[in-house]
């Protein structure tokens, strides 16, 4: 089995479930796609199909910044089963470097957005603390 490498198995996962938290005190659960660079987790508003542009990730977040993202890795042989969660405080970004430097990171991760615009704001994910498990 490879080594175990909990930041970098996060940074190359495909998609992450991103936590936030409601003003009631319930979770919400989302799937993003994401990129990280020096400690910090980028995911942005796209320009694919959604109920509303006024997501309630984004007004969680405006509520309470405090954030998890997990990503995992199923496998039938569960001796290879992983995952790696970050927890950070979160900040939206409307326009800005933070924006550039999301756009730029995600572009560069995911080929599909040669096709799909980046035209919403960018989460920004200050990641404060790691956690991960291996079988």
């Amino acid at each position: 089995m490879a080594a175990f490498e909990p930041e970098a198995m996060f940074a190359a996962a495909p998609v992450a479930a991103l936590a936030t938290v409601g003003p009631a005190g319930a979770p919400h659960l989302v799937p993003v796609v994401f990129a990280v660079h020096a400690g910090t987790a980028y995911t942005a508003v796209d320009a694919k199909r959604k109920s509303t542009r006024r997501l309630r990730r984004l007004s969680n977040i405006e509520g309470n910044p405090h954030v998890s993202m997990l990503v995992d890795h199923y496998d039938e042989d569960w001796a290879q089963l992983w995952w790696v969660r970050v927890d950070g405080r979160a900040e939206i970004h409307f326009s800005g470097e933070e924006l550039a430097t999301g756009y730029t990171l995600l572009r560069n991760k995911y080929p599909q957005y040669e096709r799909i615009a980046l035209d919403g704001p960018v989460v920004s994910v200050t990641i404060t603390k790691w956690a991960s498990w291996q079988a």
